[in-house]
């Protein structure tokens, strides 16, 4: 694997990724919110920044995007049916093409729901999957501009990669989903050892991420709509599991 990545905190609960590729002697950025947290980052490890990598057009994810422009001379990759609300695009991409960075290679997913747009980055040979808001540790994002079947299918995308492939998701927000996924999922046990490691990593003050398919497919409810016990809990059907999906979805928008 030549993939080595730094989660960066910004603003409230976002996290930028900065992915180094040292045998190429390149840098690259996912998601930034914020463009100087990123750049003192990246000032740390000594190598030019060559890529902005962008999941979609929301605000914390493409914000940083100008100033890191301006810095640098980075060119940014996003999705291409989101084109035309991000900001600087340089290369669109879609479904199954490949990014070339440095000396290793993503496959882009489409992956819609959270918003219409939206894509994934699987860093297949480096075992890591940039996920931005779609997929979160122990949740998924917020349907913003998707539909149930559109966000279950790409759930499903995502919860067919190698268990072993590590989630970078773009938020530190695993303990308040954990609440959530015990309140239909109380009885797994490895949710609930997940946890109690989840509360021991925030008392610390540690990120929880990066988490795996492998991890996520054993504890997040979102991933589980079709188990028949996580569907019972919200009165739906593990047999049709875009409607369960449907029913978590809305069951969380009201979860206090």
């Amino acid at each position: 694997m030549s993939l080595d990545v730094h989660l960066v905190p910004l603003l409230q609960d976002n996290y930028g990724h900065l992915i180094l590729d040292r045998a190429a002697g390149v840098a690259g950025i996912v998601d930034p919110a914020a463009a100087e947290p990123m750049l003192a980052a990246l000032a740390q490890h000594g190598l030019p920044l060559a890529w902005v990598l962008v999941t979609h057009h929301h605000t914390d994810h493409v914000g940083g995007i100008p100033a890191l422009r301006a810095a640098t001379g980075c060119k940014v990759v996003g999705p291409r049916a989101d084109q035309q609300r991000i900001p600087g695009l340089d290369l669109a991409l879609g479904d199954g093409e490949r990014f070339a960075f440095g000396s290793t290679s993503a496959v882009v997913l489409d992956v819609p729901g959270h918003t219409s747009g939206h894509i994934a980055f699987w860093f297949d040979q480096d075992q890591a999957v940039f996920c931005g808001d779609t997929l979160f540790s122990l949740g998924c994002g917020r349907m913003f501009e998707g539909t149930p079947p559109q966000f279950w299918g790409s759930l499903a995308k995502l919860r067919a990669l190698p268990p072993e492939t590590r989630v970078y998701c773009a938020h530190e927000y695993t303990a308040s989903n954990g609440r959530f996924a015990r309140s239909v999922d109380g009885d797994n046990p490895d949710l609930l050892a997940r946890l109690d490691d989840v509360a021991r990593l925030r008392a610390l003050g540690q990120p929880t991420l990066p988490s795996t398919i492998g991890l996520e497919r054993r504890t997040n409810p979102f991933l589980r709509a079709d188990v028949p016990s996580v569907a019972r809990a919200v009165e739906a059907d593990a047999a049709d599991p875009i409607t369960a999906f449907a029913a978590l979805r809305r069951a969380k928008d009201r979860f206090q």
